[in-house]
């Protein structure tokens, strides 16, 4: 009988005994930056204007409202969005004082377009994630078509959406839609050096109802992989499609030199736009990632291609708004000293 694939913290663990530490990991981040909010997700138990309370992971949480407290339920909401069972995601203020954002059944689709409809899109996310069929209400459809101009079969698409009984309803665009075809990737030279550290776009990834809590929290971080996109973790471009590395065989090669990591490894992520920087585990293949080579222009122009796709609590933990859809990072990934010196050769 095959021993069982290591995961998480333990794989981690076996890795660094096997190679050693990685080398160096603030080299190439700033010397300062803020950490990460402490962002709390869940489903709405009651709301009222001066308090939100959730039921998390850990349990009740209750979180004080202000007059400046900002909702987003498809665009600007009000108090009414606070239904009982709605899922959120909450950043508190930069003082802890009270909740300065709240999401409410907020999602994301990104994938390839697979057939089109009058008002509907099929999109195949990916190995990872399924299909999704996506409705684009009018009032929706010139906004998205301004930056996806593009909707038919075998092209890329990412629309920020609001949950709904009926499945995702488009809001609004999540990025540019690429010019090419999802299959029409130029992948960079073999012989292309791999930077130590990487810097173009972080993105976000599924929705917030799938799990609730509170990060930072230690009990998460040193969890097994197979963290749903409500908790806190990132989806690498670059997975190993090798042995139990955990990536998918049929992965692109993006258009970003990277080096190869596995499920389980860390990555360290800076907000350029926020100026906030944590470090997160890789829980996915970020394989759906791979295939954009878009820019984020959130605070000047990010070099192209998406180097970390980030779950909700973590993209907004770092400062990011999950309506804007992206921000300008620099991502260093945790390579062990004894692989690091070969991992120019492991491009993707």
């Amino acid at each position: 009988m095959p021993l069982p694939r290591p995961r998480g913290a333990r794989r981690r663990r076996h890795r660094e005994a096997v190679f050693g530490g990685a080398p160096a990991l603030r080299s190439g981040l700033p010397e300062r930056s803020d950490p990460a909010l402490e962002v709390t997700t869940g489903m709405i138990l009651d709301a009222s204007p001066h308090l939100l309370v959730l039921r998390t992971a850990d349990g009740e949480a209750r979180l004080p409202m202000t007059d400046a407290t900002r909702i987003w339920h498809g665009g600007r909401g009000g108090l009414a969005a606070l239904r009982p069972g709605r899922e959120v995601i909450v950043r508190p203020k930069a003082d802890g004082l009270g909740a300065d954002r709240v999401w409410v059944d907020i999602a994301r689709v990104t994938g390839t377009i697979l057939a089109c409809g009058d008002d509907t899109v099929d999109v195949d996310m990916g190995p990872h994630r399924g299909r999704a069929h996506v409705v684009i209400p009018p009032h929706a459809l010139g906004r998205v078509l301004v930056r996806h101009p593009r909707l038919e079969p075998g092209y890329l698409i990412d629309v920020v959406c609001v949950r709904s009984a009926g499945g995702p309803q488009a809001v609004r665009p999540g990025t540019s839609q690429p010019g090419y075809r999802a299959d029409d990737l130029a992948s960079p030279e073999a012989s292309t050096p791999v930077p130590d550290v990487l810097h173009g776009t972080a993105t976000w990834f599924g929705d917030v109802a799938t799990r609730g809590g509170t990060w930072p929290d230690a009990g998460q971080r040193g969890s097994d992989v197979g963290q749903v996109p409500g908790g806190f973790g990132a989806a690498y471009p670059a997975v190993d499609p090798e042995g139990d590395g955990g990536g998918c065989p049929d992965a692109p090669s993006g258009c970003v030199a990277l080096p190869y990591l596995s499920l389980g490894s860390e990555v360290t992520v800076h907000n350029e736009c926020g100026g906030r920087t944590a470090t997160v585990p890789v829980v996915e293949c970020g394989c759906v990632a791979a295939r954009y080579c878009d820019r984020c222009v959130e605070c000047g122009t990010s070099p192209r291609g998406r180097i970390a796709e980030l779950t909700p609590a973590a993209f907004v933990a770092l400062g990011g708004d999950l309506e804007a859809g992206c921000f300008n990072a620099v991502v260093r990934p945790h390579v062990p000293a004894a692989t690091a010196a070969s991992a120019g050769g492991r491009a993707r």
